[in-house]
């Protein structure tokens, strides 16, 4: 019993710890418009993720809708998977490989306004590699691609929050 007290007791003081230093949850986004187009792609993979972490804070237009309806447009203007080897050893064989997600976009208007020139988010991950696990090693790779496909999708989110539609 005494046990549960002082695990109790650790825990209230850890909350306590934490509301006083100011941290909070991350919430919801608010966004400043209620319609998005995904172009050219809305069944590329970023866009996919993306209608899914929306939510139904914004209606995300489906192929068939009219571009018309949307009060923002995010193109999507390249979406890249690399791997690179950046570690071999002394008999050449690949011991490290650096995993990268390039994604480039610009965010705007059906009527022309653009809101975000241009841009790329660039996410990078290390890898080691060996050949008696390779398919432990594809699973850890298709993992990491995965996480950082959500980092990419996380930051388009962020930055389309900070868009104020007029």
């Amino acid at each position: 019993m005494q046990r549960r007290s002082v695990i109790a007791l650790i825990g209230l003081s850890a909350v306590a710890a934490l509301s006083g230093c100011g941290f909070k949850l991350r919430g919801v986004q608010n966004f400043a418009f209620k319609t998005l187009a995904v172009m050219p792609n809305p069944g590329g993979p970023v866009a996919v993720e993306l209608r899914r972490s929306i939510g139904a804070a914004v209606h995300v237009l489906s192929v068939d809708e009219p571009l018309a309806q949307a009060q923002l447009v995010l193109d999507i203007l390249q979406e890249q998977r690399e791997k690179i080897v950046v570690g071999v050893n002394s008999s050449g064989q690949v011991r490290e490989y650096q995993l990268r997600i390039r994604v480039k976009f610009r965010v705007g208007t059906p009527q022309g306004k653009e809101f975000t020139p241009e841009s790329e988010i660039l996410l990078t991950r290390d890898i080691s590699f060996n050949e008696s696990v390779v398919l432990a090693k594809e699973a850890e790779e298709a993992l990491l691609y995965r996480d950082m496909q959500t980092d990419v999708v996380q930051q388009l989110l962020r930055r389309l929050a900070m868009i104020r539609v007029d």
